[in-house]
C-alpha cells in the first residue's frame, strides 16, 4: 500500500485517530445501508459521537468543546471520507459552532455551544434559496423586527442536516433596501419555533444517507437576542470570514476519499482475473494506478500544508480556495478512473467506488463552485 501518512500527526493525535477509527467502524459503518434507504443517520448517532467527544473537538473546553484544534476535526472527516461514509455531516455542524464561537455573544456561546458539542442539537446553516445560490446578496428571506422579536418569513433549499437540525443559522435580510449590508444571521432553535417546518428530504445524485432538505419559515418569531453577534447587517461579513475553514474541510474530505478510492481499486484489480491473469498485471492498469497514486500523494501534501497553515492562523482565503478547487477537481478525476478500472462492477452501488463516484460530484459545487474559487484566486494574483 502507498503511505499517505498525515504530516501533522503526533503521538496524541495518533491515539485520537484510533478512537475515531473505532467509532467510525463500529457505529457508523453498520448503519450506512439503512441510512441510505431512509435518507438520514438519526439522532442517536449524533449523541454517541458527542458522548465520545468527537463533535466540536476544536471548540474551547469552557464552551463544552474538546479543546483541540482543526487537526482533531480533520481526523474525523478523513476517517469518514476514506470509507465512503457521508451520511453524518459534522463539518456543517462544526461550522455552525465556529460562527457562534467567532461571532456570537457570550450568552449565545454558553447557550448553544455545549449542546452542539454533546450532540443534543444538530447544527445547520440556511443560506441557499431557490433563487439565490452563489449570489447570497440576492436572498429574499426576511427577518422583520417587531418589538423584542424577529419574525422570519422565507424558504431555503439544499440545507445539509436540515431534517435533524435542532439549531439553524438562518441568513436573512434585516434591511430589504440593502444587499450585503442588509444581511444578518438569526439563530432558530427548531423545537421552540412555531412556523418552522422541514419540507422534502431531497432526492440527490449522491450523499444518499445525508439529510439535505428544504426549510420553510412562516412567521417564525425568535427573540432579538438570537441575532448572531447582537448587531444587524453583519451577516455577509460573518459568512465570508469563515470560508477558509469550510474550504479546507472540503479539501480534507476530497483527498481522503481519493486515498480510499485508490486503495479499494488496488484491492479489486489484484483479485480480479481477465485472460488468465490478474488485472493488476496489465501495463495499462499499472500505469493508470501509478498516475492516480501520484496525483493523490501530491494532493495530500498540499492539503496537509493547508491544515498546518489553518492551525497556525496563516491560511489566506486564496490558498484555501486553491485547496478546495484542486482537491475537489482531482477527486472527481481520480475516482472516475478508479471506477473505470472496476469495469462493470464499478457501476454497481454495492461497490464502494460507485457510491464514492456519486458522492464526489457535489464537492465541486458546495462551499463555493469551482468557478467561484477561480474568481477568488484570480483576484489575489
Amino acid at each position: 500500500m502507498i503511505n499517505y501518512r498525515l504530516s501533522w500527526l503526533d503521538s496524541h493525535l495518533e491515539m485520537y485517530r484510533d478512537t475515531v477509527s473505532r467509532f467510525v467502524d463500529r457505529e457508523m459503518a453498520p448503519l450506512d445501508e439503512e441510512a441510505r434507504e431512509r435518507g438520514n443517520v438519526g439522532h442517536e448517532l449524533w449523541l454517541k459521537a458527542g458522548a465520545l467527544g468527537l463533535l466540536c473537538s476544536d471548540i474551547p473546553t469552557e464552551y463544552g468543546g474538546g479543546g483541540g484544534d482543526f487537526r482533531h476535526e480533520a481526523i474525523f472527516y478523513d476517517a469518514m471520507a476514506r470509507r465512503g461514509l457521508t451520511g453524518m455531516n459534522p463539518s456543517v455542524h462544526t461550522i455552525v459552532a465556529h460562527y457562534l464561537l467567532n461571532h456570537g455573544t457570550e450568552e449565545q456561546k454558553r447557550e448553544y455551544l455545549p449542546r452542539l458539542a454533546s450532540g443534543e442539537l444538530v447544527g445547520a446553516i440556511a443560506m441557499t434559496e431557490p433563487g439565490a445560490g452563489s449570489d447570497l446578496q440576492s436572498i429574499r428571506t426576511r427577518a422583520e423586527k417587531r418589538g423584542d422579536s424577529y419574525v422570519i418569513n422565507g424558504s431555503k433549499t439544499f440545507i445539509s442536516n436540515g431534517l435533524l437540525a435542532g439549531l439553524v443559522l438562518v441568513v436573512a435580510k434585516t434591511n430589504q433596501a440593502e444587499r450585503a449590508s442588509g444581511m444578518s444571521i438569526i439563530l432558530v432553535e427548531t423545537a421552540k419555533s412555531p412556523g418552522f417546518r422541514v419540507g422534502r428530504v431531497l432526492d440527490k445524485l449522491g450523499l444518499k444517507a445525508q439529510d439535505t432538505s428544504e426549510l420553510f419559515f412562516d412567521d417564525v418569531a425568535v427573540p432579538t437576542s438570537n441575532l448572531l453577534g447582537g448587531a444587524e447587517g453583519r451577516g455577509f461579513y460573518q459568512l465570508m470570514s469563515d470560508l477558509p475553514y469550510e474550504r479546507t474541510i472540503i479539501g480534507v474530505m476530497a483527498v481522503a476519499a481519493m486515498e480510499g478510492a485508490v486503495e479499494a481499486t488496488l484491492a479489486f484489480v489484484r483479485q480480479r482475473k481477465a485472460f488468465g491473469k490478474s488485472i493488476a498485471d496489465f501495463q495499462n492498469t499499472k500505469y493508470r494506478l501509478a498516475e492516480l497514486a501520484t496525483i493523490t500523494k501530491v494532493t495530500r501534501s498540499f492539503i496537509d500544508e493547508c491544515v498546518e497553515a489553518l492551525v497556525s492562523g496563516t491560511l489566506d482565503a486564496a490558498t484555501a480556495s486553491m485547496a478546495k478547487l484542486w482537491a475537489s477537481e482531482q477527486q472527481g478525476k481520480v475516482i472516475d478512473e478508479c471506477l473505470q478500472l472496476h469495469g462493470g462492477y464499478g457501476f454497481m452501488n454495492e461497490y464502494l467506488i460507485a457510491r464514492m463516484y456519486a458522492d464526489a460530484r457535489v464537492q465541486r459545487i458546495y462551499g463555493g463552485t469551482s468557478e467561484m474559487m477561480k474568481e477568488v484566486i484570480s483576484r489575489a494574483l
